[in-house]
């Protein structure tokens, strides 16, 4: 059962809106899903409705809210790539961290059970963050971007934390990678996993970025991950 849902910001003095995909039955967990750069799309709708078939409460909330409420775009269409670069380049990350943490205090409330946070992307960075700044009981991120700027926030992460690291991104160099292996290949909270000859946004749910067979390894490492540490 899909709905949408407001989230009061921290503050209290405004409120977003998030897809909310609920599973039958109690929920064995919640998940926040942290979004790519093209907001709250079809894709990611499908990876809260996904998570919900497995027991999990999912909630996937509209982080570019203040850039303009229900952003969707597709990155198979040019122009609309290059509009989720632009809104990147203009959404303040810190200010998106928060609205995670009043999501997953909202997921807390409405099931009572741990939470835990996957994000893709812009979201797999904010994944990390979460991490390092929020109550998240397990968090995971995928080919995640300028990790390496933000290792001096891993001795903050102390809940268990999955990276999942495409060695051919676009976006994250091989300097990049080999930072973060260095930075984090010793915390005893954190695991890597590096897919060979995998580009960026591999795990997409629809579009000509997925690729089938990693994409379902990751997941199930992924669901793996989330059913030992969240329930």
């Amino acid at each position: 059962m899909s709905e949408t849902t407001r989230i009061t910001t921290l503050d209290g003095n405004k409120d977003f809106m998030a897809y909310v995909a609920r599973p039958e039955g109690t929920p064995r967990a919640a998940i926040v899903v942290i979004q790519e750069i093209f907001g709250v799309n079809a894709g990611i709708r499908r990876k809260c409705d996904l998570l919900a078939e497995e027991g999990y409460l999912a909630v996937a909330p509209d982080l570019f809210w203040q850039l303009g409420e229900g952003i969707e775009l597709d990155p198979d269409i040019e122009p609309e790539f290059q509009k989720a670069l632009d809104l990147m380049g203009k959404f303040d990350q810190d200010a998106g961290v928060r609205d995670i943490e009043a999501t997953i205090k909202w997921a807390r409330k409405d099931c009572d059970k741990k939470v835990g946070a996957v994000g893709y992307c812009l979201g797999g960075r904010l994944a990390y963050m979460t991490a390092a700044r929020t109550d998240s009981d397990a968090t995971v991120g995928y080919y995640a971007v300028g990790i390496d700027e933000l290792l001096r926030e891993k001795h903050a992460i102390s809940n268990p934390l999955m990276l999942h690291i495409p060695t051919e991104d676009g976006f994250v160099d091989k300097d990049t990678q080999k930072a973060m292996h260095e930075g984090l290949d010793d915390h005893p909270k954190v695991t890597l996993h590096d897919y060979e000859g995998m580009d960026h946004g591999f795990a997409t749910q629809f579009g000509k970025r997925r690729n089938e067979e990693n994409a379902q390894l990751a997941a199930k490492r992924t669901m793996d991950f989330f059913a030992e540490h969240l329930g």
